[in-house]
């Protein structure tokens, strides 16, 4: 049996043999990559397990996705982006006026079939000489053993065949510019587009190089109407945290190897598919055997950030505190031994820990601050 085959049957058993997988996408994809020391979830989306139910089962859901309402705005607006054969999309481009573009059909059956006939689309117009739009093209990377299908909303080839990302969000861009934090999001999961087609890039068999643009197309409504505008975002900063952090990932087989004989997260689902029946605390023992690095930033980005966030204030973890205090504090890991330095008189761990002469030192003008603050207010 191939280690691929192998870690498949691997990961439907740890799923659940009656549990179709979630896919994983590229905005799980960015947020793995932005933690990429978290096993816990490199394991669970490798494996496909509906982590917004694992979290409704241990009591501790996170407020995480689209209303449904946001979802058929997004919907509804992409298809006047792409209406009329993507004219809009075309404009926003920069094509010529009245130039028009191929629509390849890129219907094929399975995610493996699909991802063959994007593969073979974009190799067909790179050697057209003339725009060729991709309508949510399907993309494979591998990470960290497993592959992720990626869905971009578009993919358009220019004349000359340089491929360029297009994303199309329902936040609107006021007078110029949008919301920062949304956009920062998007050029996230956008850069994870690219990579994947950068790497298919690679592989493509034509006489010159193909180029994939940096520059991603974030279509937006414009002002508070519903007209499309858009902006070309540079993605390379994004692109190689992207890169580097993904290639930090342990092997999904590794982490899965060291599991205990009999650890399954399958959720035992209702016979109407919509109830998870497992045991709170049998899945919450199964989850734990699976380390976590939880950071206050995964509560942006994680269906299971609630619970894992209990779980480290439980257990008196510096790292609830953010990973920039982490890693100022060195060997210091827990609320209590932080505490214990900061309020101490051993000279001697003050002078072997930097860390804890600085923490002293804090403690020592808050006390000052706090006796010189008192003499004042009488």
């Amino acid at each position: 049996m191939s280690t691929t085959h192998y870690l498949r049957e691997r990961l439907a058993e740890l799923r659940g043999p009656a549990t179709s997988p979630r896919p994983l996408d590229a905005r799980a994809l960015a947020a793995l990559a932005a933690n990429p020391g978290c096993r816990r979830r490199a394991l669970l989306d490798a494996a496909g397990i509906d982590k917004g139910a694992v979290a409704q089962v241990l009591g501790a859901p996170a407020p995480f996705g689209q209303s449904q309402f946001a979802f058929a705005r997004g919907h509804a607006f992409e298809a006047r982006v792409k209406a009329e054969e993507c004219a809009e999309l075309l404009r926003l481009l920069g094509a010529p006026e009245d130039s028009g573009a191929l629509l390849p059909d890129l219907s094929a059956a399975g995610p493996e079939g699909r991802t063959a006939r994007t593969r073979l689309a974009l190799a067909e117009a790179t050697s057209a000489g003339c725009w060729t739009l991709l309508d949510h093209p399907l993309l494979a990377l591998d990470v960290a053993g497993s592959t992720a299908y990626l869905e971009p909303d578009a993919v358009a080839v220019a004349p000359d065949g340089s491929w360029t990302v297009v994303e199309v969000k329902s936040f609107p861009i006021l007078d110029g510019g949008a919301d920062s934090v949304k956009v920062g999001a998007a050029a996230r999961q956008a850069a994870v587009y690219v990579l994947a087609l950068e790497r298919l890039a690679g592989q493509a068999e034509t006489k010159d190089p193909v180029r994939v643009s940096h520059d991603v197309l974030l279509v937006c409504p414009k002002d508070f109407s519903n007209l499309p505008t858009a902006q070309f975002v540079d993605v390379r900063k994004q692109l190689s945290v992207t890169r580097r952090q993904l290639t930090r990932l342990t092997r999904i087989e590794e982490i899965a190897a060291e599991l205990p004989d009999g650890t399954t997260f399958d959720l035992r689902w209702s016979e109407d598919g919509r109830t998870p029946t497992r045991p709170a605390a049998e899945l919450a023992a199964a989850v734990e055997t699976v380390p976590a690095a939880y950071s206050p930033e995964c509560l942006a980005a994680c269906e299971l950030s609630f619970h894992c966030r209990d779980r480290s204030r439980a257990c008196g973890s510096v790292e609830s505190l953010g990973r920039g205090l982490r890693g100022e504090l060195g060997t210091l890991t827990t609320v209590e031994a932080v505490l214990s330095a900061a309020l101490g008189t051993d000279a001697a761990g003050a002078e072997a820990d930097p860390a804890v002469a600085a923490l002293r030192r804090a403690a020592v003008l808050r006390a000052e601050a706090l006796t010189a603050g008192g003499a004042a207010c009488h």
